[in-house]
């Protein structure tokens, strides 16, 4: 795989964390960007864009990078607001901004044209109540500003702070909230029913050949990786949908086995693997 550019030495350190965390989804998703447009809503110019740098990634792109890689996106949404707000707080625009202001319209979100969601030129909206009120003396909007920017910061680090510590909590939540979205039930040992269909090794919890998962991971396809590992002789522990650090550690011990990046992240080669 070829190496990422180097990304715009103006862009701010959490614009740069996140672009970070796509690329290490994108690279071990083990898509191409011009696969990556076809699974979303995006072209991959745009994503080309997104991942150098080049314009600021929109939240929607975000949430469907981590759909596509079957992660839960509440962790890259957080980093996404940091940035932004890391954008709004720069005395200038970023490169990025920059570089998505001078291209001509594309019509996509974020791109700064009608109906994308996005003002012209990546600059925040203006206050309605402020227009209205008349423009306030330089030193009351500076002082404002700074207050606003300050209150939204600590949100964001409560917040983060949040998921770090209940993140287990609230996939306990999540589950129960919607109990019919897949059935699974975290806590629970499936049994494992391995058979081999139209040459394919199936455990009878999922189809899936591509979605990423790791530690942290949850639902049926990582009952099916688990009774998988298991049926190759790589023990994963309990069969029960969460993707631990002893099915992580059979996972790399697979991998290694069949001479793939042992790095415990199963990725579509190594369901390819898996299901042989």
């Amino acid at each position: 795989m070829a190496r990422w550019k180097e990304l715009p030495a103006a862009l701010d350190g959490r614009e740069r964390r996140l672009i970070a965390e796509l690329r290490r989804m994108k690279d071990h998703s083990g898509l191409s960007l011009a696969a990556l447009a076809g699974k979303t809503g995006y072209s991959r110019s745009s994503w080309e864009r997104y991942l150098n740098g080049k314009q600021p990634v929109p939240r929607e792109a975000v949430e469907e990078l981590a759909q596509v890689c079957g992660l839960e996106p509440t962790r890259l949404v957080v980093l996404h607001d940091v940035a932004v707000q890391a954008r709004r707080d720069a005395p200038g625009r970023t490169a990025g901004a920059v570089a998505a202001a001078a291209e001509p319209g594309s019509g996509e979100p974020g791109s700064g044209e009608p109906g994308s969601g996005e003002p012209a030129g990546g600059e925040p909206e203006e206050d309605p109540h402020v227009v209205a009120a008349g423009p306030p003396p330089a030193a009351r909007t500076v002082s404002l500003r700074g207050c606003v920017a300050g209150i939204v910061a600590a949100v964001v680090l409560a917040f983060t702070a949040g998921l770090l510590t209940g993140g287990a909590w609230a996939d306990d939540e999540k589950a129960a909230a919607d109990p019919g979205k897949s059935g699974y039930r975290r806590g629970v040992a499936y049994d494992c029913d391995v058979r081999r269909e139209s040459g394919r090794l199936r455990a009878g919890h999922s189809t899936n050949r591509e979605i990423l998962l790791d530690i942290n991971s949850t639902g049926f396809d990582v009952v099916e990786v688990q009774c998988l590992l298991r049926e190759h002789g790589f023990d994963p522990g309990a069969t029960d949908g969460l993707y631990s650090q002893t099915t992580k550690d059979a996972a790399t011990r697979f991998q290694a086995a069949r001479g793939l990046i042992a790095d415990g992240i199963v990725g579509p080669k190594t369901w390819g693997e898996l299901r042989r």
